[in-house]
């Protein structure tokens, strides 16, 4: 089974994201700053990150620059999710090390293709009949 962590100031986001994805299959572990996410991923790495970007203590950006330099952090699958839409923070996130980016709010379409893109899920097509 891939882990995710999910990486967001707010509870009933990482509420959402943790049901998304464990109907994806995915294990969650949760972090409510940059700071508690690094911790998790020297302890554990995990298979992905779904990162926010404005966070207390450490936000996203700065935690993704932590994570990419760490031993193993070049594997995780990070993916954006944030309320910043500029094209200056898109950039600047994927030039940093991010996977992709995906705009709150969200839903389970969103994540799912998202995820897909970057190889984390294989979606099935349905069989034509």
């Amino acid at each position: 089974m891939k882990t995710c962590l999910v990486v967001d100031d707010s509870s009933v986001v990482r509420k959402i994201a943790r049901r998304i994805l464990e109907a994806m299959d995915f294990q969650i572990t949760e972090a409510e700053d940059g700071a508690k996410a690094l911790d998790a991923c020297k302890h554990t790495m995990p298979d992905a990150v779904l990162l926010d970007w404005n966070m207390p203590v450490m936000d996203g950006f700065e935690f993704l620059g932590h994570l990419r330099r760490l031993p193993g952090g070049d594997l995780p699958k990070v993916v954006f999710c944030t309320t910043e839409n500029g094209i200056d923070h898109i950039s600047r996130a994927l030039h940093a090390g991010a996977n992709e980016y995906i705009m709150k709010p969200f839903d389970k379409d969103i994540v799912a293709a998202k995820f897909q893109e970057v190889g984390l899920v294989q979606l099935i097509e349905p069989t034509p009949v």
